[in-house]
């Protein structure tokens, strides 16, 4: 009697340590293979996705863009100039845009197949138009500085300008760029040549264009410009009594391209290869020639 209530209490206690070993979590071993089998299906497809999103990235960055493709199914290259700059983008008698940079412009859209379409823009806000896409190109002599090259991609430079600089007729106290400094000088604001005058320190007045330039200096309100010479002659020709003179010349030119925006790799490969062929096949010469009476587009 003794032996058989043993053997109950025994496997009463076994039958306890097994309800007992359920409660504490352990799973039967499919249980376990079929939970160590979905945790690997899970991991094997977030490798996957991330894999795929990965290739997805590289083809994206490697895609080359469409910015060439767009200009010409829309039919139309839109270029930010000034239209107040003669001889380089200016209105004749008529009221219609012409000049330099106007006439080269338009035949880049010609070798494009696209129309040419001009958006005139005070210089000021011309870097701006172009960032905010309301052009595709500038066309106004912009020059090449390594400030801009960091933002943009400059065609082959098709004029090489010397800048001079213009005081009043009577002004006898400027005599070199050193001699600006705590002088009032008139400049387009973000222009390389109001950097110019800025570096010598001169106080910059700001104008919407050249000829304002030349009028501050007549009425005193500005002591100097640094200029374009060309654009000074072309003034001189219009107005031959103005009451200016050139005292000095800057040594290095300022050296001019066309800008595109930095990853618009097809439009800036089109439009440089459109400069390389004006120049090779002396189209460039001719139209310096015919607005300057000299050849601008040699260095």
């Amino acid at each position: 009697m003794k032996k058989r209530f043993a053997g109950i209490v025994l496997a009463a206690a076994v039958a306890a340590a097994g309800s007992l070993a359920g409660c504490s979590g352990s799973k039967p071993a499919k249980e376990l293979e079929k939970i160590e089998t979905t945790a690997g299906a899970g991991q094997e497809s977030t490798e996957t996705d991330a894999g795929n999103n990965k290739e997805a990235e590289s083809k994206e960055a490697d895609s080359p863009d469409d910015s060439l493709t767009k200009i010409q199914e829309a039919g139309v290259l839109k270029i930010g100039t000034e239209g107040t700059y003669s001889p380089y983008s200016y209105h004749d008698e008529e009221g219609n845009l012409v000049g330099f940079d106007v006439e080269i412009a338009r035949l880049i859209a010609e070798k494009l197949g696209v129309k040419a379409e001009f958006v005139e823009t005070k210089w000021d806000a011309m870097i701006a138009g172009l960032d905010a896409k309301r052009f595709d190109i500038i066309a106004n002599q912009v020059g090449i500085t390594q400030e801009r090259k960091e933002k943009y991609d400059f065609s082959e430079p098709y004029t090489y300008i010397h800048g001079v600089l213009i005081v009043g007729k009577d002004n006898e106290e400027i005599k070199t760029f050193e001699d600006l400094a705590g002088k009032k000088s008139a400049q387009t604001l973000t222009s390389n040549w109001g950097q110019t005058a800025e570096g010598y320190g001169a106080e910059l007045v700001g104008v919407d264009g050249f000829d304002q330039s030349i009028e501050l200096i007549a009425s005193k309100r500005a002591d100097a410009t640094i200029n374009s010479q060309v654009a000074l002659y072309d003034y001189l020709k219009q107005k031959p009594d103005a009451p200016v003179k050139v005292v000095a010349t800057a040594g290095d030119p300022s050296i001019v391209g066309i800008p595109v925006r930095k990853g618009e790799d097809s439009l800036y490969k089109a439009v440089n290869q459109a400069i390389l062929e004006l120049k090779e096949d002396g189209t460039l010469t001719e139209l310096s020639l015919k607005y300057f009476g000299v050849d601008i587009t040699q260095e």
